[in-house]
């Protein structure tokens, strides 16, 4: 194929890893998103290393996708290398401590917890996204978050350097981190845990998951929740009293079922999607006077009309 571009990323990691073209929705748990030029998937920090240091050189623009899971990519898709980290997911145990590469689940992370009866990961045991992603945003749900539990994370820089970081070192807040302000890549987490009992362990992730299935539309395609918390409110509470729930435009709805996601129903494109959650801010603003921050990343170029 005569394309510099495909070629050099082919000399760097195997051929079925680079992708030309690839639809984005077919990556992201909303299904929205135009095309990537190319698409990465390598299975070796030293590939992430190189692939880095190739788009550096190129001049190549470098997007790092994770695994969609609180993520919209715009119909206009992504220009350049995207690259995706679900071949790097090992999970293992050291003692107290489990270590997760960054494209396994945190889900499974959760799981692998559990199984080693280690406690402190409870919390994300119905959190969709990845390991790196739930450092990006330090996730959490049902009263934990990551930085509870993280010791420390090693990263490939945006020089193509890998460096090991300190938890403190990163900057958790609330769905926040220094991880994209300094071109961060995770490649893998260790989380400080502590000896628990199976069946108790358990119960707890058990009592969590079913809340989580009654309360969130897990039947149709969604980013999860789409705002962050504002301070002394709920999100969902405010578009609820809002009457906004069932509110569309195109194939995008606020779910009945919570008010805080916004569904893909119907074959929804990304502008309809971003575009709902415009005028459920708008909306929100004009009836309470709260601005509600999205938590969702939005990336991507429009189309061109």
């Amino acid at each position: 194929m005569n394309d510099p571009i495909y070629n050099k990323l082919t000399q760097i990691t195997a051929e079925e890893n680079v992708l030309k073209d690839e639809p984005l929705k077919e990556h992201t748990y909303t299904r929205l998103g135009g095309k990537a030029d190319y698409y990465v998937t390598p299975s070796t920090y030293q590939e992430v290393q190189e692939i880095v240091l190739l788009a550096n050189q190129e001049d190549v623009e470098f997007t790092l996708l994770g695994n969609g899971s609180n993520l919209i990519v715009r119909d206009g898709g992504i220009r350049g290398i995207v690259m995706n980290l679900q071949k790097l997911a090992t999970i293992k145990a050291d003692g107290d401590s489990v270590i997760a590469e960054s494209g396994a689940r945190i889900i499974d992370a959760s799981r692998f917890a559990l199984n080693e009866r280690l406690t402190g990961l409870e919390f994300a045991c119905g959190i969709p996204g990845s390991v790196g992603g739930a450092l990006y945003m330090n996730a959490g749900a049902y009263g934990g978050e990551i930085k509870d539990v993280l010791r420390s994370t090693l990263v490939c820089t945006k020089d193509g350097e890998l460096i090991t970081l300190s938890a403190d070192e990163l900057d958790l807040d609330y769905r926040t981190s220094n991880i994209p302000d300094n071109g961060y890549i995770v490649l893998e987490a260790t989380f400080d845990l502590k000896q628990g009992e199976y069946d108790d362990i358990k119960a707890v992730m058990d009592d969590l998951t079913e809340k989580r299935e009654s309360k969130q539309p897990l039947e149709y395609p969604s980013c999860g929740s789409v705002f962050k918390r504002p301070p002394g409110y709920f999100a969902g509470k405010l578009i609820q009293d809002s009457n906004l729930q069932g509110v569309q435009i195109g194939g995008a709805q606020v779910s009945k079922k919570h008010a805080g996601f916004i569904v893909n129903i119907e074959d929804a494109t990304a502008t309809e999607y971003i575009s709902l959650i415009k005028h459920v801010q708008a909306t929100v603003k004009d009836k309470f006077g709260v601005t509600l921050e999205r938590e969702v990343r939005i990336i991507g170029e429009d189309v061109e009309v």
